[in-house]
């Protein structure tokens, strides 16, 4: 994770819980935890909507072993990417 950004990180928690594709977010708040890292590096590189949309597709499907459809991981990728660009100085981007 970027490293000494742990607010970033909670924004970034707060969006994919208000997402909430499992339902549990209001019991569990870190769920989706495992998505932080690999986000915030996709972010950080500048990855496009639609890799971005294709990787939150890919881990619905193979890690929470959800059906996409209907949770909308395009949208989700455009949140994203609008949350990240207003506010993405030097500091909040992540090697790799």
């Amino acid at each position: 994770m970027c490293e000494g950004n742990s607010s970033t990180e909670e924004d970034l928690r707060r969006l994919l819980n208000e997402w909430d594709p499992i339902g549990v977010s209001d019991l569990v708040q870190d769920e989706y935890d495992c998505l932080l890292a690999p986000l915030l590096r996709r972010l950080g590189a500048g990855s496009s909507k639609e890799k971005i949309g294709d990787f939150l597709r890919h881990e619905l499907e193979e890690h929470f072993g959800l059906d996409p459809r209907g949770l909308e991981p395009e949208a989700m990728a455009a949140r994203l990417i609008a949350w990240w660009a207003p506010a993405a100085p030097d500091d909040r981007s992540c090697p790799g």
